[in-house]
């Protein structure tokens, strides 16, 4: 049995002392689980989901606690104290997690929160993590298709918008221009591949390509309007904000969707709002 570092290992318990339980790490001997991260009732011969890292001593310990991010992963973490060595970022385990300052693309600062990526170190196999982002992104040219749906993490404010790491592999952007909702580094949503250029560099859209997202957006304002008794006060002169902060879709697509219900003549228009035909 190989343990992973760092990550998530399903590992049987196999003798409960005073201080926690022991589980069976194969050939890296038995790994100490300590006692208050032992589950209610849990015994020996259990299998038991944790994760292993490294305690103040440098030696592999188990916990359940679910820390913020595992080995591989990229995320927006927080600084909880700073010495002549680095940063300590709280990764929710009780030994914070280690950045070099060689590692920091600007010093860091307590109580600031940075998108970082999470890894062993090569020459001290230590869990660390490195603000030098660009350089664990994937430099492989993505096989998305258009339209299809991934998950961001908003990384860094450019003046072109925002760059974003798609499904903690590759970099993305979202332009400015079709930017409808407040964005701020750190943040995880949903977002839609608009292309994958062929130096593989991908553009990003918040909102599904074209027709089809108009018709999504189309079925679920007709439902919005028939439980609100049939009519709704919105139109196409509401500000932008009010429509975002009722659908989270920009006023393009408010547009294209009243549109839409108007052709197959599902509503009426007035200047007062829009009213379901009967």
């Amino acid at each position: 049995m190989e343990i992973n570092l760092g990550k998530y290992n399903t590992l049987r318990v196999v003798k409960e002392v005073d201080f926690g339980m022991y589980l069976d790490g194969g050939i890296e001997g038995e790994i100490l689980l300590p006692k208050r991260y032992v589950p209610q009732g849990c015994k020996p011969g259990d299998d038991l989901e944790v994760f292993i890292y490294l305690d103040q001593d440098e030696r592999l310990v188990a916990t359940t606690q679910k820390p913020y991010a595992q080995v591989g992963d990229f995320a927006c973490l927080e600084v909880s104290w700073v010495n002549q060595y680095g940063a300590f970022l709280n990764w929710g385990l009780m030994k914070d997690l280690f950045v070099p300052f060689r590692e920091q693309k600007m010093k860091m600062e307590v109580g600031k929160k940075y998108i970082v990526h999470v890894h062993l170190d090569d020459e001290s196999f230590r869990i660390v993590a490195s603000a030098k982002v660009d350089r664990y992104l994937s430099k492989e040219k993505a096989d998305y298709k258009c339209g299809q749906e991934v998950e961001v993490l908003v990384w860094q404010k450019t003046d072109l918008g925002f760059k974003a790491i798609i499904d903690n592999k590759y970099g993305g952007l979202l332009y400015e221009s079709e930017i409808f909702q407040p964005l701020h580094v750190g943040m995880k949503l949903k977002a839609y591949v608009k292309q994958v250029r062929e130096d593989g560099k991908i553009d990003l859209a918040l909102q599904k390509m074209g027709q089809a997202g108009v018709e999504d957006f189309a079925s679920i304002l007709l439902e919005h309007i028939r439980s609100n008794g049939g009519y709704t006060t919105l139109n196409d002169k509401s500000p932008a904000e009010e429509i975002y902060a009722l659908f989270g879709v920009s006023k393009k697509v408010f547009k294209k969707a009243v549109g839409d219900l108007y052709k197959k003549r599902l509503v009426v228009l007035d200047e007062k709002g829009i009213t379901l035909v009967r």
